[in-house]
């Protein structure tokens, strides 16, 4: 489909969604970041809802201004997907065993790994950049000064929530790993500490919600953002090479085969800014639960823990600012998904998948997400479908 336009403040609001069906919070969210001086573009994506700071499923186009809340805590949060060489007779008949493996190799929850990894003792990881980008760590905010080992133990683990761990089989039966997570707690640090300072700006007290405050080109305030944000874009791009890593060889282990191969790995962010240029603009573009989509760039958008994911390419849509959904998006809240479901909904709706199914996880149960394949039949203009996977076996925190 091709988007609809629903009238803005200063610019149009371009959804492929049926506004309709939008709820009323997220709707006044779009309406709101439409508000902002800076804005040169909103588009919006199938798997809209409503967030923390700003809508999920948002691609804000802004010129000189960045805002720290749209962005999220968890900065640079996204996927990583790789095809393997085997097919799903090659998988242990005992799927529990090769779970209980990926849980030991990859600290999920609060975990954390008991010392620092090294990348020489990764095999097949490449280290280029690394001591450079842990060098860095000194000229972070100085309110994080006293986080350095625990953002080095956390490198490499997942987290909780909807970050995951699978291993996916797609139509042709080819076996795929797939996970997904961020920069863990000092992602989280660096965000709170920055949309503090934003807040307390000046000249953003008019504003219609205090979440929408920003940071402004040529000020020491955006200059200190940009830092602490691109290096916790690039902790989570390693924390999920990491992670991929750990995989792939709790993998190999466990199937029994020193021979799997192992191709391309795909890896996308989807809370993130990047600088893009549109209609001759240089412009800070903030996609909150969106990946980049330009001509023939690879994504993942999965669905959820008991539904299909896609290996995607991108078409190069402009007036989405080359952008597509994160995912199959929220239709209903944690909380929400906790009061009307149970450990039973759960088995039943992830039967045939290796997976958590207690009242820790109910919150993620596949009832709480919109439907995956409506989602992609609204962005069939937006991408197109390399790989649709299955998974077999899902770890989460």
């Amino acid at each position: 489909m091709s988007y609809t336009e629903v009238p803005g403040v200063n610019v149009p609001i371009r959804m492929w969604t049926d506004p309709a069906t939008v709820e009323g919070a997220a709707m006044q969210q779009l309406r709101n970041i439409t508000t902002l001086p800076w804005i040169k573009g909103l588009a919006v994506m199938p798997d809209v809802h409503l967030g923390k700071g700003a809508t999920v499923g948002s691609v804000i186009a802004m010129k000189d201004a960045v805002c720290p809340a749209a962005v999220g805590v968890d900065i640079g949060c996204g996927m990583s997907a790789v095809k393997t060489s085997l097919t799903a007779r090659d998988l242990p008949d005992n799927l529990s065993r090769l779970r209980s493996r990926i849980e030991a190799a990859i600290p999920v929850g609060r975990g954390l790994h008991r010392d620092p990894v090294d990348p020489a003792r990764l095999h097949g990881f490449s280290a280029t950049g690394w001591t450079s980008f842990w060098s860095r760590f000194a000229e972070l905010a100085p309110e994080v000064k006293a986080k350095e080992e625990r953002a080095m133990q956390q490198m490499g683990t997942l987290g909780s929530g909807n970050h995951f761990v699978e291993v996916c089989v797609d139509k042709s039966d080819s076996v795929w790993l797939m996970l997904h997570s961020g920069s863990r707690n000092i992602g989280k640090e660096l965000a709170e500490h920055h949309i503090g300072v934003a807040r307390s700006l000046p000249y953003n007290q008019g504003l219609v919600d205090r979440d929408l405050a920003v940071f402004i080109a040529d000020t020491p305030q955006m200059a200190a953002y940009r830092r602490d944000l691109f290096w916790a874009q690039e902790y989570a791009k390693y924390n999920r090479a990491v992670m991929m890593t750990f995989f792939q060889e709790a993998f190999r282990k466990e199937v029994r085969r020193t021979k799997v191969e192992f191709g391309e790995v795909i890896s996308c962010h989807h809370n993130y800014v990047a600088e893009e240029t549109y209609e001759g603009m240089d412009l800070l573009v903030t996609r909150k639960g969106a990946i980049r989509a330009g001509s023939g760039d690879y994504g993942i958008i999965p669905g959820s823990m008991g539904t299909g994911s896609y290996i995607v390419r991108g078409l190069g849509n402009a007036d989405a600012f080359n952008s597509a959904s994160h995912g199959a998006g929220r239709k209903m809240s944690r909380s929400a998904a906790k009061r009307k479901y149970g450990v039973r909904d759960l088995e039943q709706q992830t039967r045939g998948v290796e997976c958590r199914k207690d009242s820790g996880v109910v919150d993620e149960i596949p009832s709480a997400y919109k439907s995956i394949e409506k989602v992609m039949a609204q962005q069939t203009d937006l991408v197109e479908v390399v790989a649709e996977l299955k998974q077999v076996v899902c770890v989460k925190g």
